[in-house]
Formats: C-alpha cells, sequence, structure tokens
C-alpha cells in the first residue's frame, strides 16, 4: 500500500510490534485497541497518562535514539510529515516499514484511519470512529451556525513569535470555529510576526502547546491589541486524533465563553 506521502510500503503480514513517533497517534492506536502491539513512544506521547511507563521512550518527535528503535525489533513504525524530520524516516526505513502520515484536513485524517482499518484488520473500528467525529462535528456546526465570525490571530510560540498560518489542522479548526485566521495569507505553515500584527484581530489564541502560554502571558499582549485574548487547549486545536471526540464539547464551551 502507499502512505500520505504516496510513498510505497511493503507489509507483508499483520504488523504485531509498533513503534509510533507522533504523540496524538499513539493515544489514537491505545483507543483503537492497539495497545498491545505498541512497543515504542516518543517522550511527548503523554495520553494516556501512563504511556510513557509501559511502553519504551525512544526520543522525541525530532531526535530519536535509533538503536533503542531498533532493540524494539518493530515491524511497523508511524511518523508524520509535520511531526518528524526526513533524516528521521530515513533512519526508521532501516529499521522497518515506515507509514508517514500528512494530515491537514478531515478528509486526510478519515484516509488516514481508513488506512490503519487495512493494515491492522480493524475496518469496523476505524470506520465507526470516523462515523463518531462526522456525526459530533455537524451537531457542533447545528449548535453554532448563528455565532458572528470574528477574525483570530492563533499564537503557538513567543520567542520569536509564531502563529499558524495556512495549511495546518489548526487553521482547519479555527475555521470549523467561524473564525477567519487573519494570518491565513502569510507565508508558512507557522509563520513569525511582530507582536504589532495582532491589532486587527478580534480574538487572539494563547495556546497551551507547543509554547505553554499561560493567563500571565495575556497582560502582555493587551498592550498591542484591543482583542479579546484568551488561553486555549492546544491539543484540542492539533491533535487529530482521539482528541477530536472530545474537541467539538470543548469548542463549543469556548465559543460561548466568547460570547
Amino acid at each position: 500500500m502507499k502512505d500520505q506521502l504516496g510513498r510505497r510500503i511493503q507489509i507483508k503480514e499483520l504488523p504485531k510490534r509498533i513503534v509510533c513517533l507522533v504523540p496524538s497517534l499513539s493515544e489514537l492506536l491505545v483507543d483503537l485497541g492497539l495497545s498491545e502491539s505498541l512497543v515504542g513512544v516518543t517522550k511527548f506521547c503523554v495520553h494516556p497518562h501512563s504511556l510513557r511507563t509501559e511502553k519504551e521512550v525512544v526520543g522525541g518527535t525530532k531526535t530519536i535514539h535509533k538503536h533503542k528503535i531498533a532493540a524494539l525489533n518493530p515491524d511497523f513504525i508511524l511518523c508524520n510529515k509535520e511531526e518528524n524530520t526526513q533524516d528521521i524516516v530515513t533512519a526508521c526505513e532501516a529499521i522497518a516499514p515506515v507509514y508517514v502520515s500528512d494530515i491537514n484536513s478531515f478528509d486526510d485524517f478519515y484516509v488516514f484511519l481508513s488506512h490503519l482499518g487495512a493494515l491492522f484488520n480493524i475496518q469496523e473500528k476505524t470506520a465507526s470512529f470516523i462515523l463518531d467525529i462526522k456525526i459530533k462535528r455537524e451537531a457542533f456546526r447545528r449548535k453554532t451556525a448563528d455565532f458572528p465570525e470574528r477574525k483570530v490571530a492563533y499564537l503557538i510560540w513567543k520567542k520569536p513569535l509564531m502563529v499558524a498560518g495556512r495549511d495546518n489542522f489548526i487553521n482547519v479548526l479555527l475555521q470549523e470555529l467561524n473564525l477567519r485566521n487573519i494570518f491565513e495569507g502569510k507565508e508558512g505553515r507557522y509563520p513569525e510576526i511582530v507582536n504589532l500584527e495582532l491589532k486587527s484581530a478580534d480574538l487572539v489564541f494563547l495556546s497551551s502547546e507547543p509554547f505553554p502560554f499561560t493567563d500571565q502571558h495575556i497582560q502582555e499582549f493587551q498592550a498591542f491589541t484591543n482583542a479579546k485574548i484568551s488561553c486555549v487547549d492546544g491539543e484540542y486545536f492539533s491533535w487529530y486524533g482521539s482528541r477530536l471526540l472530545k474537541a467539538f464539547d470543548y469548542f463549543e464551551k469556548l465559543l460561548k465563553s466568547l460570547n
């Protein structure tokens, strides 16, 4: 089969020893019932909370310990285009078949789930997962149909100041909330900005990850904009696995608080 980058991967039999280098997808694998097959994760795979004590930690998302991965004798390694580097993918290919996901829309995520269903013979589970997300997404749209469109800036890093731009899953979810990303037209997925560029926003979201913004940062940015500034849970905006099943409830509460 081919992964989401169109790379052909050879899987001769059902994988039984998985290394996952993508935090949101490690959580997803567990929730799909594949925990027993998951043998290696990253230090950022924090959900479920016990995962890093139960599985071998093989490094981070940008740096890995190749010898630790090899020692686990995996027969399948799961990576992501945004989370992991090309060097990591190349290094892992010398150990086992590597599937690289590339998820920038709901359709991309549905395709990825379908691939997982075929790879691990869990088509009923993945089909049910897709249906559950579609139902929650539609219910959210009905509940929030009358909410006004507003201009938003979504901050992900402080020094340098960086925001979510276009061509990423955060931007897709902002659109679901009927929010127009003021940096969607700026070049790059996560462009650098200066504080004064926040002036045109109605809302400014300070994400809890990758930089851990907290309420103490709100006043700092309030000096540059009249926008309403809120700290938001970054996992619900950028984790495209199991978090999506809970995300729309979170988004509904968030929109109501902003109104």
